[in-house]
């Protein structure tokens, strides 16, 4: 744990019951059915998957004391429109609005303030994210995610941003040794990546390449495909696809340098 504190706003947190997931249906179940007292047991019953999330907001300066309350606001609105329907598990659907009861709690002790609109509406993207991932068997788009709740696209992804910290394009999202994927990786942009392979005149060499670089490099940096979706594309994974990729662009290199 990031935190060596053992007591949270009073509560001893080496003490602290974990529910397994079977558990927590049984519970969601009887609060559905109107039962308090199975409320407050799935309230207790979670309060380390708060403590887990806090450890994302180490060293901010915040207490501790106020963000696990805030935290635990987060949990609770998460028991209450947490949908039995989708099969999901309970963390799947309460971390994200965990974190995002925090980062609001945030945001309005700050300069920076978000509407409430807004942030109702991120809440509500969050769900139909994962309702449709459900249904569609795939992560949807932010259109998918509008049109499932009749909104302008543009509304659902300032919302969606608005719980989100920024990142560095750099910051990995996984990992495969010396195949690191990272966030620069999964964007697209056909025309500034068009216009560099033009400035470099490095079209005739790219030809005498193996064709299926060739057509790694036509896909990623002429349609502006993303390595996941060249490596959908093509039929190899994206860590091959990052490997033919960066040995292709290193020998267009070395025969213009």
């Amino acid at each position: 744990m990031a935190y060596t504190k053992v007591e949270i706003c009073g509560v001893d947190t080496t003490k602290l019951k974990v529910l397994n997931e079977k558990e927590k249906q049984m519970l969601l179940k009887r609060i559905r059915e109107g039962d308090r007292a199975a409320r407050n047991e799935m309230v207790h019953g979670n309060l380390k998957l708060v403590l887990s999330v806090l450890q994302r907001f180490s060293g901010r300066g915040e207490s501790n004391d106020d963000l696990f309350q805030v935290g635990v606001i987060g949990l609770m609105k998460a028991i209450d429109g947490f949908d039995l329907t989708l099969g999901l598990k309970f963390s799947t659907y309460a971390v994200p609005m965990i974190i995002g009861e925090i980062r609001r709690y945030l945001r309005d002790n700050n300069m920076v303030r978000v509407s409430r609109s807004i942030r109702d509406l991120a809440y509500k993207a969050i769900q139909a994210r994962e309702q449709l991932t459900l249904s569609l068997h795939r992560e949807p788009t932010s259109a998918e995610i509008a049109t499932y709740l009749e909104v302008p696209e543009t509304d659902v992804v300032c919302a969606l941003e608005s719980v989100c910290d920024p990142v560095s394009l750099d910051e990995p999202l996984s990992a495969d040794g010396a195949d690191a994927l990272c966030l620069m990786d999964q964007m697209s942009d056909p025309v500034s990546a068009s216009d560099w392979l033009d400035q470099m005149a490095m079209r005739e060499t790219a030809k005498k390449l193996p064709k299926r670089e060739q057509d790694i490099l036509y896909l990623r940096f002429f349609m502006g495909h993303t390595q996941t979706e060249v490596a959908r594309e093509i039929g190899i994974s994206q860590a091959q696809v990052s490997r033919l990729e960066k040995s292709a662009i290193s020998r267009i290199k070395e025969n213009w340098s």
